[in-house]
């Protein structure tokens, strides 16, 4: 390496430092300040159709504690499990009396289902990706060299580099 390139790459690696700095705080403060049910991994939810929801349904109660508009992870399975005396459906699940349907939530998406425990008789959900360590470090991988170019190119005007000749000639007093 050239001895007049050093005091540039000096700069950058400072800056570069400074950079994963800032952007390490900013984004995993906006991540904090951001989190939700979301940031998590999957599980299994269980619902619960008691005896006697068919006629709770059809006299216009809500017999479930799942709302409408309820948001999961990718990888979740939805799990009804059918106590009352009459078949119940969700989606493409079909519950016989007794039984137990799952349906695996592979697919982030905006599901909207036909349901045969709710009075509305329909249920709408969101299926969404997790926050993850790898989608933080793409984060991190995508300001961290677009902010270290921005303060490198910027330093340049607020922090001029000296050139050798410049140098000598202050110190010679010209």
């Amino acid at each position: 390496m050239k001895p007049e390139y050093r005091p540039y790459l000096v700069r950058l690696v400072v800056i570069f430092l400074i950079s994963l700095g800032m952007m390490l705080v900013i984004t995993e403060g906006a991540f904090l300040l951001q989190r939700d049910e979301t940031d998590r991994a999957p599980k299994t939810i269980q619902i619960l159709i008691p005896e006697g929801a068919s006629q709770s349904v059809e006299a216009g109660e809500d017999v479930i504690s799942l709302l409408d508009g309820s948001v999961f992870v990718l990888g979740d399975v939805l799990e009804v499990v059918n106590q009352d005396t009459v078949n119940h459906q969700l989606g493409p699940i079909w519950v016989p009396p007794g039984a137990v349907g799952s349906l695996m939530l592979d697919e982030a998406n905006e599901y909207s289902y036909t349901c045969s425990f709710v009075p509305s008789q329909y249920l709408g959900f969101d299926v969404r990706q997790p926050t993850t360590w790898t989608t933080r470090l793409v984060g991190l991988g995508i300001s961290v060299p677009t902010t270290t170019a921005f303060l490198f190119l910027y330093s340049f005007l607020v922090f001029p580099v000296k050139k050798k000749d410049q140098l000598n000639g202050l110190e010679q007093g010209v």
